[in-house]
């Protein structure tokens, strides 16, 4: 009996042993990057960079996998839905914080396991270089004026440059409807529309407006940050310009599903974070004009909460609250 109690014993340390050496040694084999958009976009260019230097980071490859539709939808889920073991990670965008408050499901940033912030771009008001208003106060007067009278466009109703923009009014206390936004199919139409007269704001990223503005075609008045970008370093903040401390952009960072091992979790982490400060990420983000933001681990999944709660508020007041599905 003594004897068969020290060998189940000895066969237990052994396979206790055996796991231990298992999970400490991820990744043993490739990792999966779901991007919730299509090939070729934005989006998918950061995953792409970031997943490059994770394969230097952790010495596994990292295959990057576009699962779209649904508005992002289809490609958050599948991320959430992960076995949580670490071999399948993806990355989060703004979305992501809006998607429930809207209806479209029940996924919220409590869904994953915050590993990254890695890239902010914040949203920025555009007019056309004919517009009458040359200043952001100027502007804001317009629309005080005539509610109603001043449009503008930059995504589909719901989107983040429609919820910037109607933020900006909520925090100033004016009607958030006051003007009207015209859905298009993203801020490239957006900004041709707004060259031709057709709308008369337009509030998306400075990179997005880029071309437009460098052809003398539109003016940027004013950048929804804290402070002024490096792209338009001449182009004031909201609080410069008219004291609005309101704030807010396109983001994307990494996530696992909820769940992931807490070593996991502090490798990635501690990887990700060399990567954000790596020359050849931030490099990589200059040349395409995107912005280099960062918040690790639980400081991410905190951003994001505080994401969630503010575009709420937005959406309650723009009347595109919804229910989701159960």
């Amino acid at each position: 009996m003594k004897k068969r109690f020290l060998f189940k014993s000895a066969m237990t340390l052994v396979a206790g042993l055996v796991v231990s050496t298992a999970h400490a040694a991820w990744p043993e084999r490739p990792i999966t990057m779901i991007v919730p958009w299509g090939a070729g976009g934005g989006t998918d260019a950061t995953a792409r960079i970031i997943a490059a230097q994770l394969e230097k980071e952790l010495g596994q490859p990292v295959n990057v996998v576009n699962r779209t539709g649904g508005n992002g939808v289809v490609g958050h889920s599948a991320i959430a839905k992960a076995k949580p073991d670490g071999y399948t990670l993806g990355m989060l965008t703004v979305e992501i914080a809006m998607m429930k408050k809207q209806g479209l499901t029940t996924l919220s940033p409590a869904d994953y396991t915050p590993l990254a912030l890695m890239n902010v771009d914040p949203a920025a008001v555009s007019v056309s270089a004919s517009s009458p208003y040359k200043t952001m106060a100027e502007l804001i007067d317009a629309i005080k004026a005539n509610p109603g009278k001043l449009k503008a466009s930059g995504t589909g109703q719901g989107g983040i440059w429609h919820i910037a923009l109607a933020g900006l009014l909520k925090n100033l206390n004016i009607d958030p409807l006051a003007a009207p936004f015209v859905p298009s199919n993203g801020a490239a139409p957006a900004m041709l529309e707004l060259a031709a007269g057709g709308i008369d704001i337009v509030p998306t990223s400075l990179p997005e407006a880029r071309s437009m503005i460098d052809a003398g075609k539109a003016r940027p008045l004013a950048v929804m940050a804290d402070k002024r970008e490096p792209l338009y370093p001449d182009v004031p903040t909201l609080k410069e310009s008219i004291g609005s401390d309101w704030t807010t952009g396109v983001w994307r960072g990494i996530a696992g599903p909820k769940g992931l091992p807490e070593d996991v979790t502090q490798k990635m982490v501690a990887a990700l974070k060399n990567i954000n400060q790596s020359k050849e990420f931030t490099d990589f983000m200059k040349s395409r004009g995107f912005g280099v933001g960062y918040a690790g681990g639980a400081d991410y999944g905190v951003f994001m909460q505080k994401s969630e709660a503010e575009f709420g508020e937005v959406i309650a007041a723009i009347g595109m609250a919804r229910e989701p599905a159960k």
